[in-house]
């Protein structure tokens, strides 16, 4: 190489420098091509920038969560104290329905309806189409993503409070939470990225707004992307497993528990551990 640079400047059309540089695109091929990469980048994608951009903006998520169970609760408590908004929520439709399946001693019937395979792939599909969504609604200060959320979240409070007035309330967590504890917990997190991305270009630092702004984009759909295993586990729980939710209780707190755990050990625990590593790595 020293060579080539040599020859460049002071025999920019000889011969021989186009030899030299001939040599050196053959050495070049020859350790690139054979080269293996680093680890599979798909791979590397779960397993390094998922959680390091969950770590970065934990704030933001943190704050996600709170709006979650603060609107959770208010619809919750609202449909409490008042019996016609359970109606106004959800339409006469629905909830004579879910009644109708209570009474009959199958309070969970609506998932039971239709082909598994065919209500996985129509769940998944939605629900991958819907966190975008929330996720897209960001773009103004992350707003239209948080208020999506609080709908949501009211939502699922009245829709818990029906059941838990009929003396469900356990039965609602064993049998829905099979499915909902990822969804949620997907669903919560892409609003949260919305809200990544709508607040990027208010604090840009030393950056320009723009740059701050590309930025938030990038990490508001690393975090949306990587939810996706997320959402396609919870859609087949919903397929296949919730519609036998009178399963014995191990088996339904075992899906609990793992779910629970890969939770809070890939949002929270795993992504510490990487930074504290990156951290000690670069000290």
């Amino acid at each position: 190489m020293d060579d080539l640079s040599y020859a460049k400047t002071y025999y920019p059309t000889s011969r021989v420098t186009k030899y030299i540089n001939g040599l050196a695109s053959k050495i070049y091929l020859g350790i690139y091509q054979n080269r293996k990469e680093e680890s599979n980048r798909l791979l590397r994608f779960w397993k390094y920038d998922v959680p390091l951009t969950v770590y970065k903006h934990g704030r933001i998520i943190l704050f996600s969560f709170f709006v979650f169970f603060l609107f959770y609760t208010v619809g919750f408590f609202t449909a409490k104290h008042d019996p016609t908004f359970v109606r106004d929520v959800f339409g006469n439709d629905y909830v004579d329905k879910t009644e109708h399946n209570i009474a009959s001693g199958n309070p969970f019937g609506i998932y039971q309806q239709g082909d598994s395979f065919f209500m996985w792939i129509a769940i998944m599909i939605n629900n991958i189409i819907v966190s975008f969504k929330y996720f897209g609604e960001g773009l103004l200060l992350g707003i239209f993503s948080l208020k999506a959320l609080a709908q949501e979240s009211m939502r699922v409070g009245v829709f818990n409070y029906m059941f838990f007035d009929k003396g469900m309330g356990v039965k609602f967590v064993l049998a829905v939470m099979i499915h909902g504890l990822l969804e949620l917990t997907a669903i919560v997190m892409s609003c949260g990225a919305g809200a990544v991305m709508g607040t990027s270009y208010l604090f840009p630092g030393t950056r320009s707004r723009l740059d701050a702004f590309k930025e938030g984009v990038k990490d508001g759909v690393k975090i949306v992307v990587g939810l996706i295993p997320v959402l396609m586990l919870a859609a087949f729980y919903e397929g296949f497993v919730t519609r036998y939710y009178t399963m014995p209780l191990l088996p339904n707190l075992l899906i609990l528990a793992s779910s629970a755990a890969f939770i809070v050990f890939y949002f929270i625990v795993y992504p510490i551990r990487l930074k504290r590593k990156e951290r000690s790595v670069h000290a």
